[in-house]
């Protein structure tokens, strides 16, 4: 990873299951200047029962009565799309990134030859999960959404057990769209200073001023959600931001990086 700001266009499951859209998705981040795009990695049967409710914002932004099983099935990614989009961010020159929501994708991501792990809030607490991926010996970067110091504790502790040495730890609040009087970003700092690990910043806020500020404050990644179109039917869209947003962002980050300057 590199010195400067590592920026993540989060694209998750705003692809709606088509490798169309998913490439055109990684076309939009190429262009912005990020770092990497991420996806989701996961098998529907291995997270929720048949009959789990969509979460309130889900159903809110999908606008039609499904249930959560149905849902994440539709938006699943086989091994050959998997390798067909870490091929195509090869050729656009941007690091494919995925979250992996169970231990197969761990297995499907490792074999692909990615050589970042990033765990997602839900995962926190999943000790057989952390230590799996521990075990591939890559850097990891660690959400932190819904936990209390005590959670993290408990996840660095598994992961250092294992070996890895390398986490990244982000803040983050799960809520989609997060209230601004709900991101408590002075709580990166006091997850640093406690752990004594590099920070960053998982935002689900509404627009770009928070990551902004999160970089001013320290933060060593940036991860944000985009879409094509923010009108488009999905579970995330309403809470991504559009391509020309995504632009202003980067650009923005890399001068407030400039501004930083060195402290002499």
């Amino acid at each position: 990873m590199r010195d400067s700001v590592f920026i993540i266009a989060e694209a998750g499951v705003n692809h709606n299951g088509s490798i169309e859209i998913a490439k055109k998705l990684i076309d939009v981040a190429s262009i912005s200047g990020v770092d990497a795009i991420k996806f989701q990695s996961f098998n529907a049967e291995n997270l929720v029962t048949k009959e789990a409710k969509q979460a309130e914002y889900q159903s809110k932004n999908m606008n039609k009565s499904i249930s959560q099983f149905e849902m994440l099935k539709a938006l699943e990614l086989s091994y050959n799309q998997h390798l067909e989009l870490f091929t195509y961010c090869k050729e656009k020159k941007i690091m494919f990134l995925s979250s992996a929501f169970d231990l197969e994708n761990i297995d499907l991501l490792n074999k692909l030859g990615i050589n970042l792990f990033k765990v997602p809030s839900g995962e926190i607490e999943n000790v057989p999960y952390l230590r799996k991926i521990a075990s591939t010996g890559k850097q990891i970067i660690l959400s932190t959404g819904m936990c209390n110091l005590h959670d993290i504790e408990f996840a660095l502790g598994i992961l250092r057990e294992e070996g890895a040495l390398d986490v990244i730890v982000l803040h983050c609040n799960t809520d989609y769209p997060t209230k601004m009087q709900e991101v408590n970003l002075k709580a990166m700092n006091t997850i640093g200073k406690t752990f004594g690990v590099k920070i960053g910043y998982s935002d689900h806020t509404q627009g770009i001023e928070v990551a902004i500020a999160a970089v001013a404050l320290g933060a060593k990644v940036i991860e944000k959600h985009f879409t094509l179109d923010k009108t488009m039917e999905g579970p995330d869209h309403k809470a991504s931001l559009e391509p020309g947003d995504l632009k202003a962002m980067v650009i923005a980050i890399r001068n407030i990086e400039k501004a930083l300057g060195d402290g002499i």
